[in-house]
């Protein structure tokens, strides 16, 4: 069995590797990649095809529109990469799946990275789902043409939580969902704009009462936007 890395790995199995790096190689999560602060691998599940047109889909049993990937093919694809990076969770993304939520990112980006399995047509045949410990995670109540886009928004939320990768480290714990709130809405230069000004408790230079003012506004937002967030904040249950 190969040595894990002990760099953070995001392992991709996916049918359109050219689709990485996308939007992680740029900004700061994409120079940290160049950088070698991390690492993402991509793994072409047709490669794991046992027949000349590398054919990964197949008709649902008992009819219906669409194609299911085949689970010989992507089984196949599961364990190699489980060969390559032990240990690692398997990532699902499915519009079926439990919400992601920022506590759960947060602890993928404490381990040592995270395989990903992104789906198309129709998604997996259910029995990989049950032979292997596979996590089901969506990213919200929508549907894209693949997985794809969906890994990479995972994997860039992992990514900058990651030790070094964002360099002012307060701004990570005033952010949206880290105290079971919304973000407090932001203002910068100039001063007065369209009519606009900035609230003047923000340029009192008074830190207590910024403090307030900032999670007065974090609560009124979660409760007008997120009465779920809201309902757990208030209920002392986050």
């Amino acid at each position: 069995m190969a040595k894990q890395s002990t760099i953070w790995t995001a392992k991709v199995l996916t049918l359109f590797p050219e689709m990485f790096p996308g939007p992680l190689g740029a900004s700061l999560v994409g120079q940290s990649l160049k950088e070698g602060a991390w690492s993402l691998e991509t793994v072409d599940i047709r490669d794991f095809a046992s027949d000349k047109h590398r054919t990964v889909d197949d008709a649902p049993f008992g009819g219906g529109p669409g194609m299911v990937m085949r689970p010989d093919v992507v089984d196949a694809a599961i364990r190699s990469a489980k060969e390559a990076v032990a240990n690692l969770p398997l990532i699902y993304l499915t519009p079926s799946g439990r919400p992601i939520d920022q506590a759960r990112v947060r602890e993928l980006a404490g381990g040592s990275g995270v395989v990903v399995i992104c789906g198309r047509f129709e998604g997996l045949d259910q029995r990989v789902l049950d032979e292997h410990p596979i996590e089901e995670v969506s990213l919200g109540d929508f549907v894209l043409s693949g997985g794809e886009p969906a890994a990479i928004v995972l994997i860039d939320a992992c990514v900058r939580l990651l030790p070094g990768i964002v360099g002012n480290v307060e701004s990570l714990a005033e952010e949206s969902f880290e105290q079971g709130l919304l973000e407090y809405p932001q203002y910068t230069r100039p001063q007065e704009w369209h009519n606009r000004s900035v609230p003047e408790v923000l340029t009192s230079g008074h830190h207590e009462r910024i403090r307030a003012w900032r999670l007065a506004e974090a609560e009124r937002i979660t409760k007008a936007r997120r009465p779920d967030l809201w309902a757990r904040y208030a209920g002392g249950t986050r």
